[in-house]
Order: C-alpha cells, then sequence, then structure tokens
C-alpha cells in the first residue's frame, strides 16, 4: 500500500480570499466570468472586472468563506473570485482535483466550526485547524479522482436527463389538467378552438365533464381523511433505531415515490405507541412544511409505515378519486399548486395544516378519465421516478467512496508505468 502521510491544509494549497470588484450581468471587455456561490452549484454570478481581481484558473479549488453554504467547493473554474470565496491554490503534495474531495469529505467538520455572530464564516486558522491523511503518491491522488469524479460524472448525467424528463413531464401535464382525455383517448381541443366544450369555474376554465369541489366532497363517509403526524415529542431522534419498524420523515418523501435509504427506524413498543400514525394502501403522504406539497402514494409493500410529524395523510373516497391521480393533482396542476403556495404564506409561515387543505379547491375529471389520465401521465413519470431512485442511489454510492477511498479503508493499486489525467 502506498504511503499515506498527514498534513495540515496550509501545508497543501495557497489560500486567497476574492476582492470586491465591478460586475456587470453582461460580458464585457476587460470582465470575465463572476465566480460567486453560483459557481459552486456548476454556474457563475454574471460578469465581472479583471483589474486588480483575484483570478481562478485551472486547478484551483474554490470555497465559500461566508453564509450557510461555507465549504462547498468547486474544482476546475477559471474567472473572477467574488469577495464571499476564497481561492486554494494546491502545492505540489497534492492535486487539485483530490483537495477538492477532501474539503467535501470535511464539509460538516468545516460546518461546525464556523464563528461570527452575524453572517458565519470558516475559522480564519481553518489552514492551520483541518488536517488531512492523503497518499503521498501523485499518481495514486489522481487515480482516486479520476474514480470520485467518474460516479460524479454519472450523478451529472443522470440529473440532466432528470431534467429533460421533467420538461416532457411539465407540458404533458399541462394539457392534461387543462384538457383531459377525449372518451377515445385523445386531448380535448383547447378552448380557444372549442369553447362550447369547456365551463368556468373559480379555478379556471375546465372540461364541461368535469366537476370541481373541495377535498372534504371526495371524503369517504365517516373517515377521517386529513390526519397530520404526530407532535415532535411523540417521535424524535431518541425514538430512531437502527432496524425496526419504517418511518418516513420528510427527507425519505420524494416527488411520487420514497427514497429508501433515508427511512428512519423505530422499535416495536414505539412502532405500536405511534400505531394511530401507521399508514394505509393508498394512502397520500403530503409534506406540510418546507418543500409544500410533495407527495406520495403508500403502495402494497408499505402499507403500517408510519408517518412522522411533517407530513400528513389524505385518504379520500378511492371510488371518486384515485389516489395516484390527487398525487398527480397536487404535485403538477399548476391551479392546485398555485393555491397552495398562496395558503401557506398567508401566515408567513411555510406550514400546511387541515384548514388549508380543506379551502383548496379541485378540478375533478369522470373515474374513468382519471384512469386514461393516470395512464398517460405514468409513462413519463415512472421513467423520472426510476432515474430519481438510481440518482439517490449514486449519491449513497459516493458518500461511501468518498469515505473508503480517502481514508484509505479500501486501497488502491497503482500499476506500474500508470498514469492518471486529472489535474
Amino acid at each position: 500500500m502506498s504511503e499515506w502521510i498527514s498534513e495540515p491544509l496550509g501545508n497543501l494549497a495557497d489560500f486567497q480570499k476574492g476582492k470586491k470588484v465591478e460586475t456587470s450581468p453582461f460580458s464585457l471587455a476587460g470582465y470575465d466570468r463572476y465566480l460567486g456561490a453560483g459557481s459552486l452549484a456548476g454556474g457563475h454570478d454574471g460578469y465581472a472586472s479583471t483589474f486588480r481581481s483575484v483570478q481562478a484558473t485551472e486547478n484551483d479549488v474554490l470555497m465559500l468563506w461566508d453564509g450557510e453554504r461555507s465549504g462547498l467547493v468547486d474544482h476546475n473554474l477559471r474567472g473572477v473570485v467574488s469577495s464571499t470565496v476564497s481561492k486554494l491554490t494546491p502545492k505540489s503534495k497534492i492535486c487539485g482535483h483530490l483537495l477538492y474531495y477532501y474539503l467535501f469529505l470535511n464539509f460538516e467538520w468545516i460546518q461546525n466550526r464556523r464563528t461570527g455572530t452575524g453572517v458565519p464564516h470558516v475559522p480564519k486558522d481553518l489552514a492551520r485547524m483541518l488536517k488531512l491523511n492523503f497518499p503521498a503518491n501523485i499518481t495514486l491522488q489522481k487515480k482516486i479522482a479520476r474514480i470520485l469524479s467518474t460516479i460524479d460524472e454519472a450523478i451529472e448525467k443522470t440529473e440532466e436527463l432528470i431534467g429533460k424528463y421533467e420538461q416532457i413531464k411539465a407540458g404533458m401535464m399541462h394539457d392534461l389538467f387543462t384538457r383531459g382525455l377525449t372518451p377515445d383517448g385523445k386531448l380535448r381541443p383547447p378552448r380557444s378552438e372549442a369553447p362550447h366544450l369547456y365551463h368556468e369555474t373559480p379555478i379556471g376554465w375546465i372540461p364541461k365533464e368535469w366537476e370541481f369541489s373541495v377535498m372534504r366532497d371526495k371524503a369517504a363517509p365517516g373517515d377521517h381523511y386529513l390526519k397530520s403526524g404526530p407532535f415532535g415529542s411523540e417521535l424524535k431522534g431518541e425514538h430512531w433505531v437502527e432496524d425496526g419498524h419504517p418511518a418516513i420523515t420528510i427527507g425519505a418523501l420524494g416527488e411520487g415515490f420514497f427514497i429508501l435509504s433515508e427511512l428512519l427506524h423505530v422499535g416495536a413498543y414505539d412502532a405500536k405507541r405511534l400505531s394511530a400514525f401507521k399508514l394505509k394502501l393508498g394512502d397520500v403522504v403530503f409534506s406540510r412544511v418546507a418543500d409544500v406539497g410533495r407527495s406520495a402514494v403508500i403502495k402494497d409493500d408499505q402499507v403500517g409505515w408510519i408517518m412522522s410529524s411533517n407530513l400528513m395523510r389524505i385518504s379520500l373516497d378511492w371510488k371518486q378519486v384515485l389516489p395516484e391521480f390527487l398525487q398527480y393533482q397536487l404535485s403538477s396542476d399548476s391551479r392546485v399548486k398555485i393555491q397552495i403556495r398562496r395558503k401557506v404564506n398567508s401566515s408567513g409561515r411555510e406550514v400546511a395544516n387541515n384548514e388549508t387543505l380543506n379551502s383548496i379547491v379541485f378540478a375533478w375529471p369522470t373515474f374513468e378519465e382519471q384512469k386514461a389520465m393516470l395512464e398517460r401521465a405514468d409513462a413519463v413519470a415512472g421513467r423520472i421516478i426510476q432515474e430519481w431512485q438510481y440518482f439517490h442511489k449514486l449519491q449513497k454510492q459516493k458518500s461511501g467512496l468518498l469515505h473508503d477511498l480517502l481514508t484509505g479503508r479500501v486501497p488502491v493499486r497503482v500499476e506500474d508505468g500508470e498514469v492518471a489525467d486529472v489535474g
């Protein structure tokens, strides 16, 4: 195994904080890409004058110095470094690409040591405080970086594919929720071409065959169709166990699916104590905080899972409204989403409750038309869910690889004469 050495960050890179410079949204003579917080998400923040500026070139590493994202980094960027970003120029002991991944691995460590009473920032003596244990062999460093960049490329391509399918889905869902389908499975003509096929409602024009009402009108008789998760004190950190009864937190709720790797678990005693919050087949699980409206439908193998305090359960009369159709309305019908956004922001707090959901008006196609619309939407939505699941799988793999490769837990061999091609 190659020799590993330990050095403080300051021995591995020179720090240079960005400066305040003239900026512009347009590319001008004497201006270059402006690298601020946006650069850490793969973009840039307009353009900036290169006069007396700090320039980032290939193989430099950028680290956001102020704010909640301090510690996030990116590499291989060229441009003018903003005053909220620091440039780390690697010395000969470590390649820039590997330094990027070491800072990524230590992100939480850096976050936990932020200082400052206003906008927090990473400690000024970070270069001394943070020590990195890394392979001395530069070729090995580059090979490790190449392995990690390969999975990053797969993650990026998957994100691009998701974005492509999301655009396709958005256009299709707009047509479905404004025009619907005729009995022969075709989209109705738009209202501009066939106004006699539509009628006006409080939420806009909808096909004449459709009803409109609040969800309460579609509830099963005698059933509490809305239910919030347990109070925070009933289900908190001390109740989680390594293996047990699945519990859905807001982190495990994707759009239309559950992120299995993010599920938490409770023991048998707590599962029994929280039995009132167990979910049934066809329940729609709804996020009532943060990204309000994110939702998914409980399937056969998820029956009995427990919802956490930040979630709600919606259970209508499924002889009138298909659960999956309601989930699509919550996630893709712009009229519903606009109402949710207005209601949850009216009090200044992004929190939904029973009153919020009871006040939202929905358009209801006939049961048969709901099934036809679902069949059309599922073809694209299924592919998006598949790609999202693959995306989360890749992220989990990356997390494991970061720990295994950057700590030497899993050795990487360099063959005689091997040359890595990353900086």
